[in-house]
């Protein structure tokens, strides 16, 4: 049983088997000691480690000899192609290509069942639990098939080699750069040094190209000596086509060498016999190799202790038994001279193109396999596809790793806040095969792009939006719609209910998306469903005061009742976009009743729902305080919908200095540098946070109130106790956006060191199971410390740089381009900012810049667009911002450079 058939099953089984469903609670669920709160408010943190999160700092780089590298795995291939991790020293693991993840059969990176000690006793916890938190997946474990790359040497008559093997090299450097990484690989006896940059196709507001089920290799041989080299650089590959089995008597494994169109090469994995019931099997399909140089050798039966010159055998094509080993191989030979480099590029790829049949029983459109496979028949059309197209796929997605480092914010904080967007290059999302996209919350956990869960991340809806526009036509607003009541079921075919917080936040994404279209014909042809669902919301109101009260799901898995601060907070806001959208398509009407609404509900969400301290969740009046609810405890998401009016350029909802009081609570109670004091005392939380992690707590009773948490306990209680990382990057970024900088800082870096390579894989943040969806909030993070603001349908920009304003430089993505921002305040001639474009275009009519120019305002801004002036019709200001308007609407694309400056 997962979590959502819980509250569903509960009065179908008996109490003893529940707990038992729930292996995390089953032995201690109920020891209620009431706890005192024990989180301290002196953070005793040092002030000069504070100061160095705002340092650019060094790039993020793993090493062997700090045993940093056994637990890398990041995501290499497209988006919604499987999971295929790149380990430290460049081996590929996990395959988790075989579409085998389902919910409660087969779920995490790796699905097995661990014993932790939680405090009191030792409890069991599942990949849903944590299990690759307290023990992480570990590499060479599951690296499943032969795979790699093997450098020959021969100097004179001696020939050496050595495989691109950590255990092999005196050191081993993973610098991750996601999509891309680079792998050096050093040894005082070889002669060469190694450097390999590996990526996946990533092209941001190019889904197409970035779905692609492909990896890259580029290998880069130095020569370390004075004398000139032979070397051989050879990738290689197992069939790895229905891996695993063990009851295919007459199935042969085959390897056949294929040729392009334009004279290239690949060899591709397949096999053949199979009986027809495993033709549809999510392991029948194909993989391949290729390379990219024209006199390479190809080898369809390669032995890897075969050694120097080796010759290429006749042979186009191999078959095999099924249970032997079948290795196909490239080899490039070169001359390298003293001093000099040479460069060997591969690509390896796979296709299966059968989903789970669970899915395909429960979800029609999945019913013809995925995106990819219309597309490409099999793995060599996909790597034929790559050779035709490698300058542009390698170009442009070098060009985005370039920009997005390219930048005056510091290394570790661009590292975690994009990283998660990797979520959507595992086996927890896919695109079927009648184009919609779909996902899991963490892998094989929790069905059907769940809203409250997803309505979280910020990063799909800034870099890939036609994904995000999917999801609200197909789904939000097509299978999980409900046209008579305006209600989304929070996970489409798998549910029947609406949550709360999930429709509005499907509200508030869809005003996102409609600002990263270049127009309004997302928002127009969508209007009349989006109108009945925020509808449904303000329906919500049962006493008419502008605060959400009817009893409903929402994120943390029960019903709660009364007027809860953060579910009213972010129905605010959902309304608050529904006035601005309603406005934009001229339904006056409407827009002012979602106005009206706004302004009672804010008034009396911070006269009633504030205590002087913080948000709180008033019961019910005729129930009481009988259910499980937060109440008059601190709670994590009390200004989630604040939060949200941040990352949409909407009005404020809540007081800033009550939202202030609120944050700092949060920071004074729900935080700690160690969370293992509070969760030795605290039973019953999943252990995503252990002795010696910092972070911020789901929720706390610092005030001590018996029973803080209401009369009949339930389950759902170990989620209080919790740190989660999806809320609290929430709560970073809404810090970083209030101007409360070191908190935010300090919490983001937090998340990121309990995720360092020498604990657990970086690339991997967990909630309920592996790369879980709602880690997309840490992007938020990023958009806050730009104080990025765009509306593409009104050709509107806007930067205003919280950290390190004065020398500020990051990258930018809009509806159809994406390039750098940059600005310098203390130039003795005055302010100056810089647009420069990195790929497709950007049109503005409106540019807004923040406090630094704001303090002009005396001073006219002169605009040049490639050394040629343009003119503005109006320039003014409000809200500590400078804007202005052009007088013609301006069209910049790859390479030009808009730049801004007081004359």
């Amino acid at each position: 049983m997962n979590r959502r058939h819980f509250l569903k099953n509960s009065s179908l089984l008996g109490f003893a088997t529940l707990l038992t469903q729930f292996p995390v609670w089953g032995k201690s669920v109920f020891a209620w000691e009431n706890p005192i709160h024990n989180i301290p408010e002196n953070k005793g943190i040092n002030p000069a480690w504070i100061k160095s999160l705002y340092l650019k700092g060094d790039k993020i780089a793993y090493r062997k000899s700090k045993d940093e590298l056994k637990y890398i795995g990041m995501p290499i291939g497209g988006l919604h192609t499987g999971t295929v991790y790149i380990g430290g020293d460049g081996k590929l693991w996990l395959w988790q290509v075989f579409n085998d993840s389902y919910d409660g059969m087969n779920e995490g990176v790796e699905n097995k069942v661990i014993q932790w000690h939680n405090g009191k006793e030792m409890v069991k916890v599942r990949p849903r639990d944590g299990a690759a938190y307290v023990e992480p997946p570990i590499a060479k474990d599951l690296q499943k098939f032969t795979q790699g790359f093997q450098i020959q040497v021969l100097d004179g008559k001696k020939i050496q080699l050595k495989d691109l093997d950590a255990a092999l090299w005196d050191e081993v450097i993973f610098e991750p750069t996601y999509p891309s990484c680079k792998i050096t690989y050093t040894s005082q006896d070889f002669p060469v040094d190694i450097t390999l940059i590996a990526f996946t196709p990533y092209i941001p507001l190019d889904a197409e190209n970035s779905s692609l089920p492909l990896s890259c290799f580029h290998i880069d041989v130095v020569n370390k000596t004075n004398k000139c080299l032979d070397i051989q650089v050879i990738g290689y590959l197992e069939n790895g086509v229905h891996h695993g089995r063990t009851d295919f008597g007459q199935v042969k494994k085959v390897a056949q060498l294929h040729e392009t169109k334009d004279g290239g090469k690949l060899i591709q994995f397949s096999c053949k016999d199979v009986p027809e019931e495993f033709q549809l099997a999510g392991d029948h399909g194909t993989m391949g190799i290729t390379c990219e140089d024209a006199n390479a050798i190809y080898h369809v039966n390669y032995k890897l202790k075969d050694l120097f010159n080796r010759k290429a055998n006749d042979e186009n094509i191999k078959a095999v038994d099924f249970q032997e080993s079948q290795i196909g191989a490239i080899q490039i030979s070169k001359k390298l001279a003293p001093k000099k480099s040479i460069a060997a590029r591969f690509a390896i790829a796979w296709h299966f193109n059968h989903p789970h049949p669970k899915l395909k029983a429960k979800i029609k459109d999945a019913k013809d396999g995925y995106w990819y496979g219309t597309k490409f028949m099999d793995a060599a059309a996909v790597l034929a596809y790559y050779l035709e197209n490698k300058t542009k796929l390698t170009t442009e997605t070098l060009d985005w790793v370039d920009t997005w480092n390219d930048s005056s914010l510091p290394y570790w904080f661009l590292d975690r806040t994009f990283l998660n967007i990797g979520t959507l290059a595992t086996a927890n999302t896919m695109r079927f095969a009648t184009g919609r996209f779909w996902g899991w919350e963490g892998i094989g956990a929790c069905a059907g792009t769940c809203t409250h869960v997803w309505q979280y991340g910020q990063s799909m809806g800034r870099i890939f939006p036609e994904l995000e526009r999917n999801l609200r036509e197909t789904t939000d607003l097509g299978v999980g719609f409900k046209p008579d009541t305006g209600a989304i079921i929070f996970r489409a075919e798998y549910e029947s209910r609406p949550a709360i917080d999930g429709q509005a936040g499907v509200i508030l994404r869809f005003y996102r998306d409609h600002q990263m279209s270049k127009d309004d014909a997302f928002l127009k042809r969508n209007w009349s469903n989006l109108k009945k669902a925020i509808q449904f919301v303000l329906d919500q109101d049962k006493n008419g005061d502008g605060m959400t009260d009817t009893p409903m799901e929402n994120t943390l898995d029960a019903v709660w009742e009364g007027e809860i601060a953060w579910i009213v907070g972010l129905c605010l806001a959902a309304v608050q976009a529904g006035a601005k959208m309603a406005e934009e398509v001229a339904d006056t009407e409407f827009q002012k009743t979602c106005e009206t609404y706004v302004l009672k509900g804010s008034k009396h969400m911070d006269e009633e729902l504030f205590n002087g301290e913080y948000y709180i969740h008033r019961p019910n009046k005729d129930f009481g305080r009988k259910k499980l609810g937060s109440y008059n405890t601190c709670h994590i998401d009390q200004v989630y919908g604040q939060a949200w009016t941040h990352q949409l350029n909407l009005p404020r909802i809540n007081d800033k200095k009550k939202t202030l009081s609120a944050l700092q609570a949060l920071w004074k109670y729900n935080f700690t540098n160690d969370v293992g004091p509070y969760i030795k005392t605290h039973l019953n939380g999943r252990p995503y946070a252990l002795a010696g992690d910092g972070g911020m707590v789901m929720n706390t009773n610092p005030k001590n109130e018996d029973k803080p948490y209401g009369e009949n306990v339930t389950w759902q209680l170990g989620y209080f106790h919790e740190c989660m990382s999806g809320f609290e990057h929430q709560v970073a970024a809404h810090m970083i956006a209030e101007g409360m900088l070191d908190e935010g800082l300090i919490l983001t870096r937090k998340i990121h060191d309990r995720y360092h390579g020498s604990k657990r894989n970086p690339f991997n943040e967990i909630e309920c199971s592996d790369h879980y969806a709602r880690a997309m909030a840490s992007y938020g993070s990023f958009i806050n410390a730009c104080g990025f603001t765009y509306h593409g349908p009104q050709k509107s920009l806007g930067f205003d740089p919280k950290i390190n304003p004065e020398e500020f430089r990051a990258a930018f993505t809009a509806a159809e381009g994406w390039g750098t921002f940059s600005q310098r305040l203390n130039l003795k001639e005055g302010p100056m900012a810089d647009i420069f474009m990195r790929y497709g275009t950007l049109t503005l009519k409106r540019l807004s810049l923040g406090d630094g120019f704001a303090s002009h305002q005396n001073r006219s801004l002169t605009v040049s667009l490639n050394g040629h002036p343009l003119e503005t019709s109006k320039q003014g200001g409000s809200d500590n911002k400078k804007t202005m308007e052009f007088a013609e609407e301006i069209i910049l694309r790859k390479g030009d450079r808009l730049i801004i400056s007081y004359s």
